[in-house]
């Protein structure tokens, strides 16, 4: 790497010259990670590349340069934080934003040519022919302020679908808003509506001619990046005219092949019918592809065009791991590879067959194992899953792509709905948790330049009381008593704790309830954290929320891309502060479980309950595999390795010891 200032003649631009060391330059999400980072500078910020420039405030423009490892840019700024603003982009490019060195990672143009293995995994299956088609829209519009009024409404609806991901999902959603917000997208969006064209039909030129000029650099990570473009084009566009897409319905034991595959399309797939994806085009590291690694599914891209003339229902082997689909095998083969599958099966099976039983360490700890949840559906996948109930359900996607909030009949009638799915397990349900990465136009919240220290949380629960007291009633009511626990977002102050349940037994008053429902803090803050012996005192349980808790220990917010790569809950800045909270649970005999990101993983899953943590809230579709791996630990162990996590001083460190402890 290498930097150089200069400064021109006229004093009015500041510039300085750096070399791109991330492995796969400057794609798609170092782009919105650059573009992210300058939100907050006043100042007009381009990037040069060879004879080319781009603002780089515009991930789509960035992304256009075609900028690889080792090429050497020119970051000029104008404006009142010009030279802040050129030595932020410098040190984030200079630090590898957020990516791969070029010694660990091969470059895109030196990618092999044929079938690429995506997601690994091996599925024997019927083939599944996919063809998705655009929805015709409409050229001209209804007048130009109508038109920017409903593409306005379209794009916030869309950026709000994909505000509550974690986990992987989370960073791949922060980079499609930065595109929605991307300021070339949008200017060139408003030229076409200038020009009195509907909304749908400029939002498909601009994208369209973003994605031409991605692939025209013709680098084949740029290419796959154009992907991302479609997605969003698509689900604006559906937005706006209401169009629901190609049919996704598939046949049991499915293998879809098709020309691509884009995320909205992979999330509209039935996973249970669903054995593996097989591409013609695409590439690895697709964000359908890193979807599909996420999820289990066995993928192959860029297998070529041969693909898509095999026979609908026909039977086909897909051996992700050695890149290799057979179209055509015969019986021998067939059987060989479903032996394969079989074994893979088996040891699944046996994990999900043991998660129905109660989780205990191998020395006897009772540790409990609950699910995350947002719907019916995750509850019946969990409890199918083995989960012993659920540790957070996030109500606040009911509040979410909606033109009002939902009333109390509505709450209710979901909320006894998912408790039904639930049988007789215990229901924590979390009050809405909206604002900061998950905003809500309707509330007519004031714009807020750090959102996700403002009105958040329990915070604007109790800034917007009869918002909160129409939530508690419809829990009261929708949930047997037996089984209902409430917990509140965001608590960071005591008397915020007194207030939220004061509002709770007011609604016990109003529906007759008997006022024995369990009362519990998520524990996001690290003021929360510190005090946790108070809260403990008068809280009758403590569940750690380690995505939040990571971003404001780390002082990195987790919507923003340009340092999303330094949100790790393995940091022990993290384990040190869980630790502190479990000491002030165990002081007041109240349990303490984690209901983050971190309680998915099972290489955590010894040091949470090493730092004494004793119920582990996960993914539905992790619980199998964290149940097994508690049910291999010791609790002495557990401790020592705790401590030696917390002793660490970095996050990659806490996970070479967790990875060594495991093997």
């Amino acid at each position: 790497m290498s930097a150089a200032a200069c400064s021109d003649a006229s004093a009015e631009v500041y510039a300085r010259s750096v070399t791109v060391d991330a492995a796969h330059g400057l794609h798609a999400r170092p782009a919105a990670r650059i573009a992210a980072l300058l939100k907050q500078y006043r100042a007009d910020v381009s990037v040069t590349h060879s004879d080319r420039s781009a603002n780089a405030k515009s991930t789509v423009a960035l992304m256009g340069l075609g900028v690889r490892q080792g090429d050497s840019l020119r970051v000029s700024g104008r404006g009142e934080q010009a030279q802040a603003a050129v030595d932020a982009v410098v040190e984030l490019i200079e630090r590898g934003i957020g990516e791969e060195s070029g010694a660990t990672a091969p470059a895109p143009q030196t990618r092999r040519a044929g079938p690429v293995c995506a997601a690994p995994g091996i599925a024997v299956g019927t083939v599944v022919q996919f063809r998705a088609q655009d929805v015709p829209v409409p050229r001209d519009g209804a007048g130009v302020a109508e038109e920017q009024k409903k593409l306005a409404k379209a794009l916030a609806e869309v950026a709000s679908s994909v505000a509550n991901e974690s986990g992987i999902v989370a960073e791949l959603a922060a980079a499609h808003r930065e595109l929605l917000e991307d300021p070339e997208l949008l200017a060139h969006t408003q030229r076409e509506l200038a020009e009195s064209r509907s909304a749908a039909f400029a939002w498909r030129a601009a994208c369209t001619s973003a994605r031409d000029a991605l692939r025209a650099t013709g680098d084949e990570l740029l290419g796959e990046r154009a992907a991302d473009l479609l997605d969003l084009e698509r689900r604006v566009i559906a937005v706006l005219v209401g169009g629901k897409g190609a049919d996704l319905q598939l046949a049991a034991e499915a293998i879809l092949v098709a020309p691509d595959l884009l995320p909205s399309e992979f999330d509209a797939l039935d996973k249970t019918r669903l054995l593996g994806i097989c591409t013609a085009e695409g590439g690895p590291t697709s964000h359908v592809a890193i979807l599909a690694a996420s999820a289990g599914i066995p993928m192959i891209v860029a297998a070529g065009p041969d693909v898509l003339d095999i026979p609908e229902g026909s039977q086909a082997i897909l051996d992700a791991e050695r890149a290799v689909f057979e179209a055509y095998p015969d019986q021998q083969r067939l059987n060989e590879a479903r032996v394969i599958v079989v074994e893979r099966q088996r040891e699944r099976a046996a994990q999900i067959r043991d998660a129905q039983e109660l989780c205990y360490t191998a020395d006897g700890t009772r540790i409990e194992v609950f699910a995350n949840l947002g719907s019916a559906a995750d509850a019946k996948g969990a409890v199918e899953a083995g989960a012993e109930g659920c540790g957070l359900l996030r109500t606040e996607f009911l509040f979410l792509g909606r033109d009002s909030p939902p009333d109390e009949e509505q709450q209710c009638a979901i909320y006894a709905e998912i408790a039904t799915a639930l049988g007789d397990r215990p229901l924590i349900v979390r009050t809405f948790d909206i604002g900061a990465d998950k905003p809500v136009p309707y509330l007519n919240v004031a714009r807020e330049d750090n959102p996700a220290l403002g009105l958040r949380g329990i915070r604007l629960s109790l800034a917007r009381p009869d918002l909160l007291s129409t939530q508690l009633r419809a829990i009261l009511r929708g949930i047997p008593a037996g089984r209902r626990r409430i917990m509140f977002p965001m608590i960071a102050d005591l008397q915020e704790l007194r207030d939220a349940r004061a509002a709770l037994e007011a609604a016990e008053a109003a529906v007759g309830a008997d006022g024995d429902t369990p009362v519990g803090i998520n524990l996001e803050t690290p003021a929360a954290a510190m005090l946790a012996d108070s809260f403990a005192a008068e809280a009758d349980f403590l569940s750690v929320g380690t995505n939040d808790l990571t971003q404001y220990a780390l002082a990195a917010d987790r919507t923003n891309a340009a340092v999303s790569q330094m949100l790790d809950a393995f940091h022990p800045a993290v384990l040190r502060l869980i630790a502190e909270a479990a000491k002030g649970a165990l002081s007041n005999s109240r349990w303490i479980g984690v209901c983050g990101g971190l309680a998915s993983d099972p290489l955590a899953a010894a040091i949470l309950i090493g730092l004494g943590i004793t119920e582990l809230s996960a993914a539905p579709a992790a619980v199998p595999s964290i149940k097994a791996q508690v049910r291999r630990l010791k609790i002495e162990e557990c401790r020592k390795l705790s401590q030696r996590a917390c002793a660490a001083t970095s996050a990659a460190e806490v996970r070479a010891i967790a990875a060594e402890a495991m093997q």
